[in-house]
């Protein structure tokens, strides 16, 4: 069974950093994969954040470019984002996403098939 656990979030002022980590384990032999961060929003489709694919190529969001920066542990199956200078607009539930078939940083959220539950990230003065 393929489990995908996002840890880290929380609430800071504008201005600040957090820091997310997703672990993705029992892929059983498949993969590495691509794994991202998407984050909710107001729409039904989640906006991609960061992606990093196993050559450690990444893509961002325009909106997080030059803010956010995404790393992965390969070995480990660890995914961590450093997001700074957060903004009110930051505020959301951000998503780890993961799948072994993929070899781009793609932010497309259907071609993810393995998703943590998400962690709320709150940037408020």
């Amino acid at each position: 069974e393929v489990k995908v656990t996002e840890s880290g979030g929380g609430s800071v002022q504008p201005g600040g950093s957090l820091m997310l980590s997703c672990v993705v384990s029992g892929y059983d032999g498949r993969g590495p994969g691509s794994m991202a961060w998407f984050r909710q929003g107001s729409e039904k489709t989640r906006e991609g954040v960061a992606a990093v694919d196993s050559d450690g190529s990444a893509a961002y969001g325009d909106s997080v470019k030059g803010r956010f920066t995404v790393t992965r542990d390969i070995a480990k199956g660890i995914l961590t984002l450093e997001m700074r200078n957060l903004k009110p607009g930051d505020t959301d539930m951000y998503y780890c996403a993961a799948d072994p078939g993929l070899y781009r940083p793609v932010l497309v959220p259907r071609l993810y098939d393995y998703w943590g539950t998400g962690i709320q990230v709150t940037v408020s003065s």
